[in-house]
């Protein structure tokens, strides 16, 4: 299963993430799109999952969500502060609001950042695409636009 991951959009969606996305079977969408109308297009896309950002005060969304894709436990928020103490059974924990890039595991959790497609901090704009199947992350990649 390919699953496109983005996170602080702030009103753009720029090409290349849908670009990135194309062929993707489901995006994660880790908040701060502050447009509803993004969410409707990258729905066109694939189905999505979103959470609600610090910037999205208009947006029906949850704070965390946990769904399970290709055999694989995604936990998401938008704000790393407020992860908390992993579940047992996450394997991937999805945020943003930094605005950096993150693949980083920590105590067999994986925590993802996707960076950010127009406001990027210490690093160019990203969005991210991975594989998944039978409940591993098969493949992981940070697609780049530029700034």
């Amino acid at each position: 299963m390919r699953i496109g991951i983005v996170s602080d959009l702030h009103r753009r969606l720029p090409a290349f993430v849908e670009e990135a996305f194309e062929g993707c079977d489901h995006i994660i969408c880790a908040g701060d799109t502050e447009d509803e109308r993004l969410l409707w297009h990258l729905q066109t896309i694939a189905l999505v999952t979103n959470v609600r950002g610090n910037n999205d005060w208009s947006i029906d969304a949850p704070f965390a969500v946990t769904t399970t894709l290709a055999g694989t436990t995604f936990f998401v928020v938008h704000r790393p502060e407020d992860i908390g103490i992993p579940d047992e059974n996450v394997d991937v924990i999805v945020h943003g609001h930094t605005h950096t890039p993150r693949d980083e595991t920590i105590n067999g959790v994986r925590y993802l950042n996707p960076g950010s497609p127009t406001y990027p901090r210490r690093s160019n704009p990203s969005c991210l695409v991975i594989e998944a199947e039978n409940g591993t992350i098969g493949s992981l990649r940070f697609v780049e636009g530029t700034r």
